[in-house]
């Protein structure tokens, strides 16, 4: 079905001085500018675009790739405030405007904020809310401990940062079990540590107990050495930061891992790092 806010593959039908115009079904004829036409598009091919509207509220398509379709929850910055709402840089040539009744502060140009992107139901606009809390869901009842998730850093609390987990549910990160920095705006892989009573969910960066994740980071940490000319400057003596920058693990998992790949005689350890057997 094609809808604003979501990408589509439309025929190509005519070509103006302003642009390629395409078949948009519902919403007629779209133009496509200029500027974002290949080389190769004629009338009667097909093309790959994203509708959104434009000032004027017309529909018009484009090749360039907005931060998050509708449906989807993405962290952006405020590029402008005025007295209707926040317009936040939404990667197109419009920004994504976010009234003030979707704010959950008044946000300020600069800064960066979750939103869900949505279609306006009067309008058909697309727009943003940074009431997530609305758009969220329930977790799922078949979530195991140990499952790999991929989660998005939306926004920071007391106790470390609060995360949408697989645009869809929250997620809490505690401080005391983050071994380096993240951000809010970040992807990453997660799995999850506990699920409360309540249906809360604990998430952590590395799976729960050493026996359960050693094999995988052992083999994370092999193919980074392979992948760098079978050296690595990393070993016992580096920061934890540094382990973590590269790995996204504590120092301690990383010493275990090389621990077993040193046993298994598939590394060395250097004075200056760790290299392959190889090598």
């Amino acid at each position: 079905m094609i809808k604003v806010g979501q990408h589509a593959d439309l025929e190509a039908i005519k070509i103006t001085p302003q642009g390629m115009y395409l078949d948009g079904g519902p919403y007629g004829e779209v133009l496509l500018p200029n500027k974002y036409i290949p080389e190769d598009l004629e009338p009667g091919g097909s093309l790959r675009v994203f509708l959104y509207t434009d000032s004027e509220d017309r529909v018009i398509a484009t090749t360039l790739e907005p931060n998050a379709v509708t449906g989807k929850f993405a962290v952006m910055q405020a590029v402008d405030v005025n007295k209707v709402g926040a317009f936040l840089d939404w990667g197109l040539e419009k920004d994504l405007f976010v009234p003030f009744s979707q704010q959950m502060v008044d946000m300020e140009r600069g800064r960066y904020y979750c939103v869900y992107v949505y279609n306006d139901e009067i309008t058909d606009r697309v727009v943003g809310s940074a009431k997530i809390h609305k758009f969220v869901s329930e977790p799922p009842k078949d979530l195991e401990v140990n499952q790999k998730v991929e989660i998005l850093v939306a926004q920071t609390t007391d106790l470390g940062y609060k995360a949408i987990v697989d645009q869809s549910y929250f997620g809490q990160l505690y401080h005391n079990e983050i071994f380096g920095k993240i951000y809010v705006g970040q992807y990453l892989v997660a799995y999850i540590k506990k699920i409360r009573e309540d249906g809360k969910i604990d998430l952590v960066f590395q799976k729960t107990g050493f026996k359960n994740v050693i094999d995988d980071v052992s083999q994370m940490v092999l193919d980074t050495i392979q992948e760098n000319d079978g050296f690595l400057p990393l070993n016992d003596k580096s920061a934890p930061e540094d382990i973590y920058r590269e790995f996204q693990f504590s120092k301690k998992i990383f010493k275990k891992a090389v621990g077993q790949l040193y046993k298994n005689k598939l590394i060395t350890i250097e004075k200056d790092g760790i290299k392959t057997v190889d090598n």
